[in-house]
């Protein structure tokens, strides 16, 4: 069974070289200048890490039957030799988000937000993970996670 759980560590040793990092709402995390990206059940304990932040992968929650097949139609996979370029996406809900039922998020991501849709357009060129972080722990500093991999020739792409 592939891993489910997995642990990001931002500090000064992991295969990805950091080169921005950017918020747009909320506290920034502490700089690194490297992330490594771990699986499995054991929490890494890196004493030189600014950082660790956990998630768990799980079901497509905001996409319903149609949608789900296209994404698992043209979703890439991790790892590719060409894809040396990431990003690393946290989201923190609030209250109020988790206050809404699941069919409402649902709505908010199909009728207001595109969310599915849009992602759809990029797949062809992205491979994704997302990762669940509430699901360990409502303590958990961020809700999700989102791994992203692409080429260099889709860097502009991705930040567009």
């Amino acid at each position: 069974m592939p891993a489910r759980l997995f642990s990001f560590i931002g500090g000064e040793t992991g295969l990805w070289r950091v080169t921005d990092m950017e918020v747009i709402v909320g506290e920034p995390l502490p700089a690194a200048i490297r992330l490594e990206i771990a699986s499995g059940s054991e929490i890494p304990s890196d004493p030189h890490a600014s950082w660790v932040l956990r998630g768990i992968t799980s079901h497509e929650r905001y996409a319903d039957r149609e949608e789900r097949r296209q994404i698992v139609a043209k979703l890439l996979d991790l790892g590719r030799p060409e894809a040396t370029r990431a990003a690393l996406i946290l989201i923190r809900k609030n209250e109020a988000w988790w206050a809404l039922t699941q069919e409402e998020r649902l709505s908010i991501f199909k009728e207001q937000s595109h969310h599915t849709k849009i992602g759809l357009e990029h797949f062809p060129t992205l491979a994704r993970r997302l990762h669940h972080c509430r699901d360990l722990s409502e303590n958990e500093p961020f809700d999700f996670i989102t791994w992203f991999e692409y080429a260099p020739s889709d860097e502009v792409r991705f930040n567009g």
